[in-house]
C-alpha cells in the first residue's frame, strides 16, 4: 500500500502491512521513514509496483482516529495539482494538529468520596460540598466558579480525601439548534432564502452569488441555509476573511442557533485545536466559523460551504502553498457535491464574470434592512479645501465632525496606515530610514517609540540622530499613519473620547471586541482606524465616516489596485447610518475624477465594474487570461541572477503564452532574500500548470536559492 506523509515530498512511499493490522483508506499509520518514525495517511491500498516487496518496511500500527475522509483526500491532491505544490505539503495542513491524532488525555474533576471523613467545617468548604452534593464531577476552577472560593479549598479538601479525582468525559460541542425562532425576513430576503434553501435540499454542486448592500441583512439569509442543512445532519463551513469579523458574527450566530459554532482560527490554544479538529472529524462539530485554512478540516459529512466577504484579498495565501481560499471553497463544494454561497457587497471581478458566463447564479439585496438608508457620499477636493500645513483633516471633515460630536453621535475616521508616520528622513542630508532586511521605509510607532518594518517584523528604537550624518533634531515624520491623525483629533477636539483601532493596539478577538462594545455602548466618540474597522461591524450611532485619504492604494501597477480601493472604500462607507440616524461620508481626495471615486459618489458600482472589466478584457489580463508568478530568492543576489538567467533561457515559447521578466519585484528584499519575478501571461484555456511543470520540473537550483510557483497571484509586491 501507499503512505502520504505530511513532508514537502514528490508523492506517497511503498509499505507493507503486517497480517495482524487491518487498514482502511485514509487510516493514519504509523510508519519507520529514514532514522525516525511519522505518521502518515494510507492514500492507496495498492501499492505502486516500484519497489521489490522484500525491500518494503511494515507500517508499525494505526492511529485511533477516524480515517481521513475521501473528500478531504481528493481535495489535498486537486490543490497539490492546481497550485505544483508537493502533496505532502498541502497534506500538513491537513494534520496541522498532530495532537488530535492521539487519544485524548483525560481531564480530571472532583466529586465527593463516599464515606468522606468528617474535617473541620469551614463556609467556604461548606459551599464546595454543597455544589458537589450533586454527585456530577466538575473541574477544580468550575467547582472553585461555582462555590465561590479559590482553588486551594478544593484542592485542600481532595488531599483530606473528602473530594476525590475522577475523569470527565469530553464533551461535545453544544449543538447549534436549527428549530430556534427566526427572525421575519424581508421581502427581499425571503426569496434568496428560499432558493438557497432549495439547493441545500438538492444534495448537488452550485455556486451562488449572494449580492447585498452593506447592511441589506445577507446573513441571515445564508443563515436559513445553514438551518436547513443543520436539518438533515451535515456539516457547514464559514469562512471568513479576518478574525476580527469573528465576534460579532459569533453573536449572531448564538442568538440564532442557541450554541456557538466550532471556531478555525490562528488565535486558539493548542487544546481548542485539538478539540475542533476532532470535533469535525466525528461529525459532532456540525457548524465552523473559521480562516482559510478551515478548508483543510476533515469533515466527515460536509453539506454547505460559505464565503462571507467573498472579495477579500486576506482569502489568498502568499506565503508558502499560493493559494485563493474563495477559489478553493468552490473547489470544496464540488467535490463534496454540495452548494456553495459567496457573500459580498462588492464582489470581485472574478465573481461577476462567473455569473454573466452563466457559472455563478445571482441572488440580490439592492437595499438595506429596516428603515435605514444608504449613507451620502460626498468629496473633499483636497486641491481646494486642504488642511493647513502638517495637519490631515480638511475644513469640511472638521466641520462635520464638529456637527456630529455636537449632536451626540459618533464618527469614524478611516485610514489604511498603521503608525505616526510612513517614512522618516533626515532634513540635512535627506536620508530616509530603511529596513536593514527588506525593500521597505520603516514606520515610526511614536506611541511606542520605535520604528518597525511591517513586513519583515524588524524594530529599532527610535534614534536619536541621523545614522547617516549624525545631524541633531533632523529627522521629520512624512505623511500620516492612524497615530498621527489621533494626535490631531484629539488637539482639535480635546473634549472627545478617541479611541485607535488598528493591529498595533488591539491584539487578539478579546481586546478586539472590547473596543467594539465600546463603540455599541457609545463610550466612544471618534474611533479611528485602519482596514480593521472596515468590514462587518454594525454601530448603531455611527453617522459621520471620513476617509483621510481615499487615494491611498490606486497608485502602484497593481492589476487590481481600483478594484480592491473601490471594495474596501465601499466596505467603510457602509459603516455609517446603519440604524435610525442617517449617515454622511466624506471622501477627501486630490484626484475627486478618479473612476474609483466618482463610482462612490454616484453610487454606481456595476458602471464601475463594466470599465475595469472592459479593461482587462482588451488587455487579456484576468479574469480573461491566466497569470502565474514564479518568484526565485536567496540570500546573494548575485546567485539569484544566474538563476534567473538560465530560467529565463529555458522559458517557454508558445504561441498565446508570454514569460514577462525576470525583473525585480517590487520588495527586491524581503527578510534578508533577493527576489525577482517572472510572470507568464496566458489565455484562458491554457494549462499554466502543465507549462510550468515543462519550464521548472527538471531544473537544478543550487541548495540556498529558492523558487516559488503562485498560479492567479493576486498581489504583485
Amino acid at each position: 500500500m501507499q503512505v502520504l506523509l505530511p513532508l514537502p515530498l514528490a508523492g506517497a512511499y511503498d509499505y507493507r502491512v503486517p497480517q495482524d493490522i487491518d487498514v482502511a483508506l485514509g487510516a493514519f499509520v504509523s510508519v519507520p521513514f529514514g532514522r525516525r518514525d511519522a505518521v502518515g495517511v494510507v492514500w492507496s491500498l495498492e501499492g505502486s509496483g516500484d519497489v521489490a516487496d522484500d525491500r518494503l518496511k511494515d507500517i508499525q500500527g494505526c492511529l485511533d482516529a477516524a480515517p481521513l475522509p475521501d473528500s478531504s483526500r481528493r481535495f489535498v491532491d486537486w490543490v497539490a495539482a492546481y497550485t505544483l505544490a508537493p502533496p505532502g505539503s498541502v497534506l500538513r495542513m491537513a494534520m496541522s494538529v498532530p495532537a488530535a491524532l492521539e487519544p485524548p488525555k483525560p481531564r480530571m474533576g472532583y466529586r465527593v468520596t463516599e464515606s468522606a471523613p468528617e474535617v473541620k467545617p469551614t463556609a467556604g468548604r461548606m459551599r464546595v460540598m454543597a455544589v458537589a452534593g450533586d454527585g456530577m464531577p466538575r473541574g477544580a476552577s468550575e467547582l472553585a466558579r461555582e462555590a465561590g472560593v479559590g482553588t486551594g479549598v478544593v484542592t485542600g479538601l481532595a488531599k483530606l480525601g473528602v473530594l476525590q479525582k475522577v475523569p470527565l468525559p469530553d464533551a461535545p460541542p453544544a449543538r447549534p439548534d436549527p428549530c430556534m425562532p427566526a427572525p421575519d425576513l424581508t421581502a427581499e430576503q425571503k426569496p434568496a432564502a428560499d432558493d438557497l434553501v432549495r439547493r441545500v435540499r438538492s444534495e448537488s454542486f452550485s455556486v451562488s452569488v449572494l449580492d447585498g448592500v452593506t447592511g441589506a441583512g445577507k446573513t441571515e439569509v445564508y443563515f436559513e441555509a445553514i438551518a436547513e442543512t443543520l436539518r438533515r445532519g451535515e456539516q457547514v463551513l464559514v469562512l471568513l476573511p479576518e478574525i476580527a469579523l469573528t465576534a460579532q458574527w459569533l453573536q449572531r450566530f448564538s442568538e440564532r442557533f442557541g450554541a456557538s459554532p466550532v471556531q478555525w482560527h490562528s488565535d486558539l490554544t493548542q487544546v481548542q485545536r485539538r478539540r475542533g479538529w476532532r470535533a469535525v472529524a466525528d461529525g459532532t462539530g456540525s457548524v465552523v466559523v473559521g480562516a482559510r485554512s478551515a478548508l483543510f478540516l476533515p469533515y466527515a459529512k460536509l453539506g454547505l460551504v460559505v464565503v462571507d466577504e467573498e472579495h477579500d484579498g486576506s482569502f489568498k495565501q502568499e506565503d508558502g502553498i499560493a493559494y485563493n481560499a474563495r477559489d478553493m471553497a468552490v473547489v470544496r463544494g464540488r467535490i463534496a457535491e454540495r452548494p456553495v454561497v459567496l457573500v459580498s457587497a462588492t464582489p470581485s471581478l472574478e465573481t461577476i464574470v462567473n455569473v454573466r458566463n452563466g457559472r455563478y447564479d445571482l441572488l440580490h439585496l439592492p437595499s438595506r434592512f429596516g428603515a435605514s438608508g444608504l449613507p451620502a457620499i460626498s468629496v473633499v477636493d483636497m486641491r481646494k479645501d486642504g488642511p493647513p500645513r502638517q495637519n490631515w483633516l480638511s475644513p469640511p471633515l472638521r466641520d462635520a465632525l464638529a456637527a456630529t460630536l455636537g449632536a451626540g453621535e459618533q464618527s469614524l475616521l478611516f485610514l489604511n496606515r498603521r503608525g505616526y508616520a510612513p517614512l522618516t528622513l533626515c532634513r540635512s542630508c535627506g536620508h530616509r530610514l530603511e529596513c536593514p532586511n527588506c525593500t521597505a521605509w520603516l514606520v515610526e510607532h511614536r506611541l511606542a517609540r520605535r520604528l518597525e518594518c511591517h513586513h519583515c517584523g524588524y524594530h529599532a528604537r527610535y534614534p536619536d540622530v541621523c545614522p547617516s550624518c549624525g545631524a541633531e533634531d533632523s529627522l521629520v515624520a512624512c505623511g500620516p499613519g492612524v497615530e498621527r491623525v489621533a494626535e490631531e483629533v484629539v488637539s482639535l477636539f480635546p473634549e472627545a473620547r478617541v479611541a485607535c483601532m488598528t493591529s498595533d493596539s488591539v491584539h487578539g478577538p478579546a481586546a478586539l471586541q472590547q473596543v467594539l462594545q465600546q463603540m455599541r455602548d457609545h463610550e466612544i466618540d471618534i474611533l479611528i482606524g485602519t482596514q480593521l474597522v472596515a468590514k462587518g461591524h454594525h454601530f448603531p450611532m455611527l453617522t459621520l465616516v471620513g476617509v483621510i485619504d481615499a487615494d491611498l492604494g490606486l497608485t502602484g501597477g497593481d492589476l487590481r489596485a481600483g478594484e480592491r480601493t473601490y471594495q474596501l472604500l465601499h466596505q467603510v462607507a457602509g459603516r455609517a447610518g446603519r440604524a435610525d440616524h442617517p449617515g454622511q461620508v466624506l471622501l477627501q481626495t486630490y484626484n475627486p475624477d478618479h473612476p474609483v471615486i466618482t463610482a462612490l459618489t454616484d453610487g454606481d458600482r456595476d458602471r464601475f465594474l463594466a470599465e475595469e472589466a472592459a479593461q482587462r478584457e482588451a488587455g487579456g489580463w484576468p479574469p480573461f487570461g491566466r497569470l502565474a508568478a514564479v518568484i526565485v530568492s536567496g540570500p546573494k543576489e548575485e546567485q539569484v541572477d544566474a538563476v534567473c538567467r538560465a530560467l529565463a533561457r529555458r522559458a517557454p515559447r508558445e504561441a498565446g503564452v508570454r514569460v514577462l521578466g525576470p525583473a525585480p519585484a517590487p520588495l527586491a528584499r524581503l527578510r534578508g532574500r533577493h527576489r525577482r519575478r517572472f510572470l507568464m501571461k496566458t489565455g484562458r484555456t491554457v494549462a499554466v500548470q502543465r507549462l510550468l511543470r515543462a519550464w521548472l520540473g527538471a531544473f537544478k537550483l543550487p541548495g540556498s536559492v529558492r523558487v516559488q510557483i503562485d498560479v492567479d497571484p493576486y498581489s504583485f509586491l
